[in-house]
């Protein structure tokens, strides 16, 4: 069973960084695609990053020149400088071998 983790959410200030990696398991496969999308206030998760297995990269317009994705095997980075109140949100991993896998999603806070 393809199972993604995430981790390096937490709590930071205004202005500060903070990296999420995700670590992907239950495959030899390299995923095609992989990376991170948010909540947001929609209905749907708006992607925030992603990059393919041969690093080609997307950006949302609102973290471009603040985020970089990176990824080394199954194993995505984000790395988030920075940070504003409104990147708040639940952030989600994700992996497309094809068929897309999400992670369980981790809480990313920006706050004073």
């Amino acid at each position: 069973q393809v199972r993604l983790v995430e981790s390096g959410g937490g709590l930071v200030q205004p202005g500060e960084s903070l990296r999420l990696n995700c670590e992907a398991s239950g495959t030899t496969s390299l995923f095609v695609n992989m990376g991170w999308y948010r909540q947001g206030s929609a209905q749907q998760r708006e992607l925030v990053a992603t990059i393919t297995n041969r690093g080609d990269t997307k950006y949302a317009d609102s973290v471009k020149g603040r985020f970089a994705v990176s990824r080394h095997g199954n194993l995505a980075t984000l790395q988030m400088t920075r940070l504003a109140p409104a990147d708040t949100d639940v952030y989600y991993c994700i992996g497309e071998i094809p068929g897309r896998y999400w992670g369980q999603g981790t809480q990313v806070t920006v706050s004073s």
